[in-house]
């Protein structure tokens, strides 16, 4: 039986993390307790102290070492996050103390990468100890790191969330929506499209139920037109753009920051298809009545200075 929260909190030590994280990279107890200054009886006794802690085995021994199992893989990759997120603690702890700097976690939505990126660009030419981690995925998995303190903000949106008063939230821009292809697509030198032409090709789109898929759906049923089949579906910006970039025929819908971004740097092109629809607007999210770190607060402010 996995022993409570509590227990294991009380009895697991920072060094016994090392330990396992050394383990996984050497698979001999002697190295890994070389790494961690430990003896090797001290080392074996600190993995049975872990393993009890945990109340399984970590590691199977085999002719090669000590192979983690699949509870030692899943205890190995927390040690690993742990001693990722102290490193990340010691640097906002410099940034504070020295007055500038530090270093802030912000999410965004694929459509609002441009305008999160123009705003760091900006912030990071004044602040040049400033460090940003930059995470880009669903509304609904930003908010799910916002909510266990891994993003200090998101650009997203809170009306996919069960409980929206949980954030404070701010209306940064509206999302205008595009078609974008390969600059060699078949249409690219059309005058004007309609939807009824793109039917037929493959398209490139965010997955069922979000809100953004939801609108191409409502604009192929508002046209009478059956909605195409055999989709490809991704949140990343990059993997759309990887996807028009491997087959000339693909289209994708974007935001239209995202396709002009796109179209300036001749990645692909905006096709003439006009979308009567426009997705909700993005917003700038944080944790309701949580602190905001000064780094946080910095990208903030820039953000909120670029509202329209």
């Amino acid at each position: 039986m996995t022993p409570p929260l509590q227990s294991i909190i009380s009895r697991l030590h920072l060094k016994q993390l090392r330990l396992l994280v050394a383990l996984a990279e050497h698979g001999s107890l002697l190295k890994a307790s070389q790494q961690v200054a430990l003896t090797q009886p001290g080392a074996s006794k600190a993995l049975q102290e872990i393993e009890t802690t945990f109340g399984s085995p970590l590691f199977v021994r085999t002719n090669r070492g000590l192979e983690p199992n699949a509870v030692g893989h899943c205890v190995i990759r927390y040690a690993r996050l742990i001693q990722t997120d102290l490193a990340h603690l010691r640097d906002e702890i410099v940034g504070i103390m020295r007055g500038q700097g530090g270093r802030v976690a912000a999410g965004v939505i694929m459509g609002a990468v441009p305008l999160l990126t123009d705003a760091i660009s900006a912030l990071v030419a004044r602040q040049a100890d400033l460090s940003v981690e930059i995470v880009e995925d669903t509304s609904a998995e930003l908010l799910a790191r916002l909510d266990a303190g891994r993003l200090d903000l998101a650009i997203c949106r809170t009306t996919i969330s069960q409980a929206p008063h949980a954030y404070e939230s701010v209306k940064l821009q509206d999302e205008t929506l595009a078609v974008i292809a390969n600059v060699a697509h078949p249409l690219r030198r059309a005058k004007k499209l309609t939807l009824n032409q793109l039917a037929a090709y493959r398209w490139v789109v965010y997955r069922a139920n979000m809100p953004m898929r939801l609108l191409l759906e409502g604009e192929f049923r508002d046209c009478g037109i059956r909605f195409p089949q055999h989709l490809l579906e991704t949140t990343s910006a990059f993997a759309t753009l990887a996807l028009l970039q491997a087959n000339p025929s693909f289209v994708a819908l974007v935001s239209i920051e995202v396709a002009q971004f796109f179209a300036r740097q001749q990645m692909s092109c905006i096709l003439p298809v006009t979308l009567a629809s426009r997705s909700e607007p993005y917003e700038l999210v944080t944790r309701k009545g949580g602190p905001v770190q000064p780094a946080a607060q910095l990208l903030i402010d820039e953000l909120v200075h670029r509202r329209p």
